[in-house]
């Protein structure tokens, strides 16, 4: 598109796009972990009672919270690198993978040709794609029954992290979602 500017040049505008973060419920999770990350240290003090070896972080929240906003990104890069397929395929394909670790492995490959951690390493982001297996390893065994899983090492290590995951997104999906990168 050509826009006339104040002073008579004329310029040209190359389209812009949302992109990976194109909904708004992505803000909002960034909203929800800056808040849990900077809420005040008192009301961590709930597990203190609990044996060291036995406590879960009492910032656990933050990986909960920060794995939910991961899938949804997920799904979305599936999601839309898959486009070119008949609705009905790529529904019944998210469907029948409808787990995050099924997504990130075998679902991944059938579409693109490797792991989403494989294609992470590719990019440069090798320390992401190992957090995000571990973050991933923690979030289960928290679910399901050890709630020490995730310890103030794994908060520390998400944080110190979440820029670079985000980075880590974006390139992920400009190389498998976008027009130019899914071609």
């Amino acid at each position: 598109m050509e826009m006339k500017l104040g002073d008579g040049r004329r310029v040209i505008l190359q389209p812009v796009f949302a992109g990976a973060e194109g909904c708004y419920e992505d803000y909002i999770y960034l909203q929800m972990l800056q808040r849990e990350w900077e809420r005040p240290a008192p009301a961590f003090e709930r597990f203190s009672h609990f044996a060291e070896k036995e406590r879960p972080s009492a910032r656990a929240a933050l990986v909960i919270l920060f794995w939910s906003y991961f899938e949804t990104r997920l799904e979305r890069l599936i999601r839309n690198g898959l486009r070119n397929l008949p609705e009905s395929v790529r529904e019944d394909l998210l469907e029948r993978y409808s787990s995050v670790g099924a997504r990130m492995y075998r679902l991944y490959r059938i579409a693109f040709g490797c792991t989403y951690f494989e294609d992470l390493s590719a990019l440069g982001y090798e320390r992401v794609a190992k957090l995000l297996a571990e973050l991933h390893k923690r979030r289960n065994e928290f679910a399901h029954g050890r709630p020490q899983a995730i310890d103030d090492s794994s908060v520390s290590s998400l944080v110190e992290v979440l820029k670079d995951e985000h980075e880590s997104w974006i390139a992920s999906f400009n190389l498998r979602a976008t027009r130019a990168g899914a071609e």
